[in-house]
């Protein structure tokens, strides 16, 4: 037994400097730290890698239309729990929470504007939305914009990003395939074009139906971009999958894309296409 006690030294607790949420981001690509307003000013790509981070809707068509010429369609277009979707969270509260999270009611903006002089009929898709699945809203405000784009002989441009289909609204939603590929086909009929970008990622029924249909196909650089998840493809071929499976630079070499564009030139290669369509200004 210890004939002397040692004395308990307390040591004067530090108080943490609460850093607000939000000012910084980890790159994924490279590990490094980048202050957010550094990325917003570099239209959300990594200065230090080029990682491309996932850009909301309404910053993609700041960055690639002109100023002010942007006019939204079909904005009161919202969601409906028709299935009475029931889950840990009811269809009704998951669109309520992202509605007031992103702003959005749903998860495309769509409308038509001037890019670089060229009138576009344009639909950008937010993952930031339930992950820009498509839904009944969704694809008909995609229809929409292609068929605005139809009646008025402009180019229609397409910026998807999408987990896939609403499983919240079954049938209707995958009905939601057929429908924008529809659309599309009578765009071409009208020997009109139609501009195809993918960013990351680009999955499930929307790559399967209007995503994969571009006169002309792009893709962000990097971009996961495919049907299944390789998960669940390997598990289902039992086989093991190329390096690089499923991404934009894989697709690129099996000629399902056109070309890679890094976000930073898009607004630049776009227009370079309209004037090769002869689109008129």
């Amino acid at each position: 037994m210890a004939i002397f006690k040692k004395p308990a030294i307390k040591a004067q607790s530090r108080k943490k400097r609460d850093i607000p949420h939000g000012l910084f981001q980890k790159c994924p690509g490279c590990s490094e730290v980048v202050p957010e307003i550094e990325l917003a000013q570099n239209q959300r790509v990594c200065p230090r890698c080029d990682y491309h981070f996932a850009q909301s809707a309404k910053e993609r068509i700041d960055n690639l239309l002109d100023p002010e010429s942007f006019m939204e369609m079909d904005g009161g277009l919202k969601s409906v729990d028709t299935l009475r979707f029931q889950g840990m969270a009811t269809y009704k509260d998951r669109l309520k929470n992202y509605q007031e999270r992103t702003g959005l009611t749903d998860a495309v903006i769509s409308g038509y504007g001037m890019l670089d002089g060229y009138k576009v009929a344009i639909a950008v898709m937010d993952f930031g939305f339930l992950a820009a699945t498509m839904g009944s809203v969704v694809g008909e405000r995609i229809t929409r914009t292609i068929e605005y784009g139809t009646a008025d002989r402009s180019a229609v441009i397409i910026i998807a990003a999408s987990g896939g289909a609403r499983l919240y609204e079954g049938m209707l939603s995958l009905m939601q395939m057929a429908k924008t590929s529809g659309a599309l086909a009578r765009h071409a009929e009208h020997r009109l074009p139609y501009i195809s970008v993918l960013t990351n990622p680009t999955t499930a029924g929307v790559m399967a139906s209007f995503a994969s249909l571009g006169d002309v196909i792009i893709a962000e650089p990097k971009s996961m971009i495919g049907f299944a998840g390789p998960r669940v493809i390997k598990e289902t071929t039992h086989q093991d999958l190329p390096e690089r499976f499923q991404t934009a630079e894989f697709l690129q070499e099996h000629g399902l894309i056109d070309m890679i564009v890094p976000r930073k030139k898009m607004r630049e290669q776009l227009s370079q296409l309209l004037s090769y369509f002869s689109v008129v200004p």
